[in-house]
């Protein structure tokens, strides 16, 4: 039996494939399962080959600015294995505004699964309201330090050496600790208070800083899940990315 929530989504991005179906079915009932369901506020699960089955959030798959349904802009590829900016024009809108989302500053996640690794500066999902209130998640490749930086509502990043821009991204606030991890495994962590929740909406692919994306930071990469939510223990870190991996296997889509 496919899952009420799995069911939603599929009819609202016109899945018909059983494969597609299956996994979809399946990442939910293992979100559901490791407690994690209830901590997300929007998955996009990227399948079904589409910009019109991409849009989709699996937690709300209502056509609507409020439920976080994607609007592409600028230069994309969509295709079996996910979403792919022009790393020129191409974003995202999220329509997902961490001032409104958010009762307070300290508990918050985001995540990407990235299957391209590339050499230049870009943001993969953030928003930036001025001077300096972060909900980001930005690899860097042309720093001369290869690094990735993990912001969520602060302007202090946890920064870790990362020299393949390949794995599930997922950067997660509970109180003062921000941590960063890569395929489940905890690579980046900091100690560092809450600033004020930006106030405009998260961008996918480029940052958003007051109501604009910002040049110079758009990615090329390949994309095949995104999400944000609430903090997660370093436990449900693991078994997000155990879920997510599954459900990417079961694509042939995995990394």
């Amino acid at each position: 039996m496919i899952d009420s929530d799995a069911q939603a989504f599929i009819t609202a991005a016109t899945i018909t494939d059983p494969t597609q179906q299956s996994a979809i079915n399946t990442l939910v009932t293992d979100l559901k399962g490791y407690g994690i369901w209830t901590k997300m506020k929007a998955i996009y699960p990227f399948v079904g080959g589409t910009a019109s089955s991409h849009k989709f959030n699996l937690k709300d798959p209502r056509d609507l600015d409020a439920a976080f349904r994607l609007v592409f802009n600028g230069g994309w590829t969509h295709s079996s294995t996910g979403i792919q900016g022009n790393g020129v024009n191409g974003y995202a809108n999220t329509f997902f505004t961490p001032s409104v989302e958010y009762s307070v500053v300290d508990n918050a996640h985001f995540s990407m699964y990235s299957r391209l690794n590339q050499s230049q500066v870009d943001v993969d999902l953030g928003v930036l309201t001025s001077p300096g209130n972060y909900f980001s998640l930005a690899i860097y490749r042309s720093d001369q330090a290869n690094r990735t930086f993990y912001n969520l509502n602060n302007n202090t990043a946890a920064i870790v050496i990362d020299n393949n821009s390949v794995g599930f991204y997922n950067g997660t606030r509970s109180g003062t600790a921000q941590k960063g991890f890569k395929n489940g495994v905890m690579h980046a962590n900091n100690t560092i208070s809450g600033g004020v929740l930006p106030t405009s909406n998260v961008y996918i692919s480029v940052i958003n800083q007051n109501g604009s994306p910002v040049n110079g930071f758009y990615s090329n990469k390949e994309y095949a899940f995104a999400s944000m939510g609430d903090g997660l223990t370093d436990t449900e870190a693991s078994d997000f990315y155990t879920a997510v991996q599954a459900y990417q296997t079961t694509l042939s889509r995995n990394v």
